[in-house]
């Protein structure tokens, strides 16, 4: 976020954030953190509009890139979340948490943006082609051939994530990995994955914002899925 001072112009024009009374029951699904972060937010306080920036700028625009053709508009399409942030923070009710909220903001600025760049594409039907396509979702190699008498399974299953020591999994370098991963993924597996795994949406609502099928969502989800965890399979092995 480039002007880390807009929240506080924003709030000086502005009437002061009261706490209504019906705060309470807007607010009774979220969490305390939730709460607390909202309160502030109401209140103008900048510290807690940064601290959003920095938990969410590079997943909002990773999200982002998903829908647009570009890096630019993306980061255009992030600051235009913020402001939505800014603006609309005196009018959530939390019936979703703060971080599904601020990614549905996200999405339908940066589906909007993304028809108008591609003129004519919508985001449903580049994301319906890339679930149909017929991508092998594994390598091969990774299943016993035709001709074997257990065609088809495993030659070795996958490892698993649980076997390591925990701080191999939360350290930076597997947190990079992650990340790289996640962005070199297809548009629509991008975005499923994002909205699954780093947002929290359930199906329903990735089906539901993005205007695609369960199925497709499925399919998206373990072909993107599979690909992060074969990048993370690969640097825990040492590869």
């Amino acid at each position: 976020m480039s002007d880390s001072g807009l929240l506080a112009g924003e709030a000086a024009d502005a009437p002061r954030a009261r706490v209504r009374p019906s705060d309470e029951r807007e607010h009774g699904s979220l969490s305390p953190e939730d709460r607390r972060l909202v309160a502030r937010l109401r209140a103008g306080d900048e510290a807690a509009f940064m601290e959003l920036v920095e938990r969410y700028q590079g997943p909002l625009l990773r999200l982002a890139l998903s829908f647009v053709p570009s890096h630019a508009v993306a980061e255009e399409v992030v600051q235009e979340t913020w402001l939505g942030v800014i603006q609309g923070i005196d009018r959530f009710e939390g019936r979703s948490s703060l971080r599904t909220w601020l990614f549905r903001i996200l999405v339908n600025r940066a589906k909007t943006r993304g028809e108008r760049e591609r003129r004519t594409v919508p985001f449903s039907a580049l994301a319906q082609a890339e679930a149909g396509s017929g991508e092998a979702v594994m390598d091969a190699d990774r299943f016993l051939p035709a001709d074997h008498a257990w065609a088809g399974h495993w030659t070795a299953h996958p490892r698993s994530w649980g076997e390591g020591p925990e701080s191999r999994l939360l350290a930076k370098e597997t947190t990079r990995i992650v990340t790289e991963a996640i962005d070199a993924l297809p548009a629509g597996q991008r975005a499923v994955v994002s909205l699954r795994d780093v947002a929290g949406w359930s199906s329903e609502e990735v089906c539901e914002e993005l205007g695609i099928s369960e199925v497709n969502q499925r399919v998206l989800l373990h072909r993107g899925r599979t690909k992060v965890r074969n990048a993370l399979e690969r640097h825990l092995d040492g590869g």
